[in-house]
């Protein structure tokens, strides 16, 4: 699901057949106002409106028959009030039809850009669909929900990424954002969403992998023919996360990114690290162990994977946006897709539409073992009370 307003782009050629309505009852009113008035007042001229007016919701087919009817209802005019060879209505009718004319021409050159931007947006959703693969709605025991918005105007996929792997033992997540946008960050995040998708089903370690996706940022930019002199000044900042089926933990490795949050039994927790590691592509040196914290992950839980781009929304009075304290007054109950509709709908609010960077989130719900309740409460059936805000560090 993606953070991106719906609808179609550019004009339609189908439009809403009550407006169609529109320039047919102006060409009647026009034609029977001009009919009744004095000799000396001469209507037909506005006629120019019903087909102006047609070219901005409908095609070029629609907008040559309203501008016959136009032609036709000025040639009935010309006939009841005089004749149609004086000076004045010939002079009339050729300039209505010239102006129709350019109009259609108009219109059917509109038509073609938007068929050839409707192409070029396949073509690009598809490349998205390569590059950024929808996660499934299942893996495993978990439950996924993703959401993703570019801050480009009209683009589908930006410097933000997200990739979900199943392994033999249970399921392994990124998501990382590329400084920067344009081309190079989409390069950039195509590049460790790949190397993701191929190393980590061999199961190494967080730390391991970390690694190796590092060196391949590096290797990339310093290929030849590359500048590599700005390598330090461009990173990606990344959270990787491993799910095991047989026990009820997580473990994060976070690469100087925003630290994701747990919803438990009507509380919201932020899983900061003990230490943050190097993000990727800085080629500074890294630790040879540690760096990978574990955090409980029971049955029932939500994680809340999220890049700084949802964090760092503002509204108009500049504040940013209060996520975890959005969370912990949503209900704790909510599906992964509920939640994830919730928070798009909620943050497109906040900003009014408006992204200075690129967003994504990523909600995964750990499912309960059969016959377990997915709905907690105390022991007396009470609902379970508000969430409160906890920050945790280990």
């Amino acid at each position: 699901m993606r953070l991106q307003p719906r609808g179609g782009v550019g004009w339609s050629s189908q439009p809403n057949r009550g407006l169609v309505a529109v320039p047919v009852v102006l060409i009647l009113a026009i034609t029977l106002a001009d009919i009744l008035a004095p000799q000396s007042i001469h209507l037909g001229p506005l006629l120019v409106v019903a087909p102006a007016l047609t070219a901005s919701f409908g095609g070029s087919r629609l907008t040559a028959l309203i501008g016959a009817l136009a032609v036709a209802a000025l040639v009935a005019i010309s006939v009841i009030r005089t004749s149609i060879f004086t000076s004045n209505h010939e002079s009339q009718l050729l300039a209505l039809i010239v102006i129709c004319a350019f109009t259609v021409v108009f219109c059917r050159l509109r038509e073609r850009h938007t068929a050839e931007l409707r192409q070029v947006r396949s073509v690009a959703e598809a490349a998205q669909q390569v590059v950024l693969h929808p996660l499934p709605d299942r893996m495993g025991s978990l439950r996924i929900a993703s959401a993703y918005r570019a801050a480009t105007d009209q683009a589908r996929i930006g410097g933000d990424l997200y990739a979900a792997v199943r392994t033999a033992t249970g399921t392994r997540l990124l998501l990382g954002d590329v400084r920067g946008k344009g081309l190079p960050a989409i390069e950039e995040a195509s590049l460790v969403l790949g190397a993701f998708r191929s190393a980590a089903h061999r199961e190494p370690t967080l730390r391991s992998l970390s690694r190796e996706l590092d060196a391949i940022v590096i290797w990339s930019r310093c290929e030849p023919g590359k500048d590599c002199s700005d390598t330090e000044e461009s990173f990606i900042t990344a959270v990787l996360v491993d799910i095991p089926d047989d026990a009820p933990v997580l473990h994060v490795l976070n690469c100087g990114h925003p630290p994701p949050i747990r919803l438990h039994d009507a509380r919201v927790i932020v899983l900061a690290p003990r230490q943050y590691t190097t993000p990727l592509g800085m080629g500074l040196p890294q630790a040879p162990e540690g760096g990978v914290d574990t955090f409980a992950f029971e049955p029932g839980d939500t994680l809340v994977l999220y890049t700084d781009g949802v964090t760092e929304a503002r509204d108009r009075a500049g504040c940013f946006y209060p996520l975890a304290e959005r969370l912990a007054a949503w209900p704790d109950t909510e599906t992964p897709e509920g939640l994830i509709d919730r928070l798009r709908d909620d943050l497109v609010a906040f900003c009014e539409g408006t992204f200075a960077d690129d967003a994504a989130a990523v909600v995964v719900r750990r499912e309960p073992v059969t016959g377990e309740p997915a709905q907690r409460g105390d022991k007396a059936g009470r609902p379970a009370r508000r969430p409160a805000v906890v920050h945790r560090s280990l």
